[in-house]
């Protein structure tokens, strides 16, 4: 587990914490208030983007606001930098939900 965001970067995309490898996952804020989380589940990373403001330290189904997922080719899932460029454009990538 590595913390990755800096306190000073301010409203900026960032990851709060990644762990590497076959069960991948973490979670961070995307830099407009929103916070957002990753997994890999099917071979596949998948995104959730959640409201702002979230009523409980853990969101609910109907926190989520936009998701987004892709396959894990071209993914190195022992390398941290690898891990959160795929996550960063896959927030990026994001659709809202309904």
């Amino acid at each position: 587990m590595t913390l990755a965001a800096d306190p000073d970067l301010g409203n900026q995309f960032a990851i709060e914490d990644i762990n590497t490898g076959v069960h991948a996952s973490g979670f961070g804020q995307v830099g407009d208030g929103r916070s957002f989380s990753f997994h890999i589940e099917k071979q596949m990373l998948v995104v959730e983007v959640y409201r702002p403001r979230l009523s409980g330290p853990v969101p609910v189904d109907d926190d989520v606001v936009a998701a987004a997922s892709r396959k894990l080719i071209d993914i190195d899932l022992t390398d941290e930098r690898s891990v959160a460029a795929a996550v960063r454009d896959t927030v990026a990538a994001a659709e809202p939900v309904r």
